[in-house]
């Protein structure tokens, strides 16, 4: 998830305690620098009160004073980490890296169709008002003043697409969700009428074409909503992923930063801009697309690293030349410090469902209660026995890029049991991250994994890190303080804003290391019963 630098400023207001929030400072796009000028207020937020009623409360716990030293002399960083399943704001001390207070929020999905993944951009920008209001009350308690907080930055759910009418600030349709399958006709036509097929735009921007990425969600709003083409033709609209969209709605300003940018299908990684070629092949007007600002991400000084959140993503720094893949993975930029320094890139797998398979688990299945209990279920069993699921809600991602693939469990015996099930779902994510792991060491211009570093929401998981590094039959490190995605944004924030030198980025969290137990055989045997199952997964649809 990219980082976006923005600068924040807390304003007490008479009622006491209680922030205000505001930016502060629009992006001046001739410098790639975002400049400080006048406090303005946000535009008036727009609810959708179901949603805002159903979104939960989680347990990112409050940090109290008597777990951490903090004086008036010290110097904080936030990060608004706006995920696909919740909403996260968090506030690090820049010396320490420890995080001195956060507020998290579960976010509403929406499955109007098979398929379909939709979420309310009204519910996110809400989502993100309601922790930043929080965690500034926990700020303020701790004796802390807003002129500590230095700068904010944001990491956000990537592909996910949302377009808008600047004039009434309202969003024209809900959010499509990087995960949804609806495009998969546009898929279709557009990889038969491009000469080499789907990997006809790899050399330009990176990626196949698959309905994951942003062009094929925002082709689709206009072949299916004439009215949402007209406006994004004439002028009329803008079109952005969700960090766009935050940003806008709290600035005015519509500016996103190379590393969303380069995962729209729009975006030439080789030149680091929109490119009018990619428009043109997808239909979409170049002006509705944000400023695109030579900005920070957060895999900076990351050799790999695999996130285990929604989805999963595995990444691999490769330098400042895109290696374009062989093996089903995607070229992406992972991070440039500032405008004049060159672009770093990294080979990615991305894999679909990961911790959506555990709300699965929970919201359709009724398996378990919270996420949490994922792991005390599966515990009860050694393995899942026979039992193999293969996720594919809608369809696989790399390195296969199935669309047709469906949900499958095989091996279904009389000895199977809940807790075989909650097993082989969480294991599914660990099978699926093999595949990745495979597929990077057998790229060119990259180079195999001897240990893979994990972060992301699932990791405070255990049984899925040791399953991890039994499958892999390489070490997994977890870092003790699991937030790194928002460390980084928060880091990113403070280097290009010029409280932290881009020397200086550590991550000072001690790890916690689990080493494969597991023989190769028995990895192999468990990845053989994976493989049988992903094909009777295929041609589903």
């Amino acid at each position: 998830m990219a980082a976006s630098r923005l600068f924040w400023r807390l304003e007490k207001v008479s009622a006491g305690k209680r922030f205000a929030t505001h930016f502060t400072t629009p992006l001046d796009a001739s410098r790639n620098t975002i400049t400080v000028t006048a406090p303005q207020p946000p535009p008036k937020v727009l609810y959708n009160a179901k949603a805002i009623r159903s979104q939960r409360n989680l347990s990112i716990p409050k940090i109290h004073p008597r777990d951490m030293t903090v004086s008036s002399e010290d110097q904080f960083v936030g990060a608004i980490d706006q995920g696909t399943s919740s909403t996260r704001f968090l506030i690090f001390n820049l010396k320490t890296q420890q995080i001195v207070a956060s507020k998290q929020i579960e976010i509403t999905q929406n499955f109007p169709k098979e398929g379909w993944v939709e979420e309310c951009p009204d519910e996110i920008l809400e989502s993100c008002l309601r922790c930043i209001d929080a965690t500034a009350s926990i700020f303020a308690e701790l004796g802390l003043e807003p002129e500590q907080l230095k700068c904010i930055g944001i990491t956000n759910q990537r592909e996910t697409t949302i377009v808008w009418d600047p004039r009434t600030g309202k969003a024209l349709h809900n959010a499509i969700v990087w995960c949804d399958s609806r495009a998969s006709e546009t898929v279709e036509k557009l990889i038969a009428s491009a000469p080499g097929g789907k990997d006809a735009l790899r050399e330009k921007c990176g990626l196949p074409i698959a309905q994951y990425f942003s062009a094929l969600k925002i082709r689709w709003l206009m072949d299916n909503y004439p009215d949402i083409a007209d406006k994004l033709k004439n002028g009329d609209a803008l079109v952005g992923t969700v960090d766009s969209w935050l940003v806008w709605k709290m600035t005015g300003q519509h500016v996103t930063d190379v590393t969303n940018a380069s995962r729209t299908m729009l975006f030439n990684i080789n030149t680091l801009s929109w490119d009018q070629e990619l428009c043109d092949f997808f239909g979409i007007p170049l002006n509705c697309l944000p400023v695109s600002a030579r900005l920070l991400r957060n895999t900076a000084h990351l050799p790999s690293r695999n996130t285990y959140g929604t989805g999963c993503f595995l990444l691999q720094n490769t330098g400042e030349k895109p290696v374009q893949s062989e093996c089903g993975l995607l070229t992406t930029v992972a991070y440039q410090l500032g405008k004049d320094a060159p672009a770093h890139f990294a080979l990615e797998g991305s894999i679909a469902a990961a911790g959506s398979v555990i709300r699965w688990l929970r919201d359709n299945l009724g398996l378990i209660k919270t996420s949490s209990d994922a792991e005390a279920l599966a515990s009860q069993v050694p393995d899942s026995g026979s039992f193999v699921f293969v996720p594919a809600f809608n369809g696989l991602f790399a390195p296969r890029w199935r669309p047709d693939a469906r949900g499958t469990m095989t091996g279904i015996t009389q000895f199977t049991t809940k807790q075989h099930i909650v097993y082989g779902a969480l294991e599914s994510c660990c099978f699926q991250t093999r595949d990745l792991f495979d597929a990077i060491a057998q790229e060119s211009g990259s180079m195999p994994l001897s240990m893979l570093r994990v972060d992301g929401g699932m990791t405070s998981n255990k049984l899925l890190l040791q399953r991890q590094a039994d499958l892999l039959q390489v070490p997994v490190e977890r870092p003790q303080m699991s937030e790194t995605t928002a460390l980084g944004a928060a880091l990113a924030a403070a280097v290009g804003s010029g409280f932290l030198n881009k020397d200086d980025i550590s991550n000072l969290s001690p790890v916690e290391r689990f080493d494969p137990v597991l023989g190769e055989k028995d990895a192999a045997r468990r990845m053989h019963l994976w493989h049988c199952a992903v094909e009777k997964s295929l041609n589903s649809v």
